[in-house]
């Protein structure tokens, strides 16, 4: 088994034991993050009826166009903020924080605090 592949079992099985306590429920859906070398994405789920909500990624026209290079933690940023602004207008102002496995560090923290600062900025609950 390659070392690579090895990682992304580990980080697989960090996701599953987190997911064990973490759960998205209409009044307060999961918001997860999935990270990329070259890019990030966070969705917004309701775990109960299975429905992703809310999606932004930096690929999304409003932050690709921001910014050259997705996958750093400027990005991030871009994108949490993204994310966040579109959960105020979709009426959604109570997450949980979904890692997926991630050490909460660099790109996966900067896109929860700017998360944060959106849902502050529209004086919504956040997570």
């Amino acid at each position: 088994m390659s070392r690579q592949s090895r990682k992304e079992e580990l980080r697989q099985r960090r996701h599953l034991r987190v997911r064990k306590k973490v759960a998205g429920s209409p009044e307060r859906p999961r918001l997860c993050v999935f990270r990329a070398n070259r890019h990030i994405y966070a969705q917004v789920i309701d775990d109960d009826s299975h429905r992703i909500l809310v999606s932004s990624s930096s690929l999304s026209p409003e932050v690709k166009g921001e910014l050259p290079h997705g996958g750093n933690v400027a990005g991030a940023a871009k994108v949490g903020e993204l994310i966040g602004k579109k959960c105020v207008e979709n009426g959604i102002t109570a997450v949980v924080f979904d890692r997926a496995g991630y050490r909460y560090h660099g790109r996966v923290k900067a896109l929860a605090e700017a998360a944060r600062a959106a849902f502050a900025k529209a004086g919504a609950k956040g997570f």
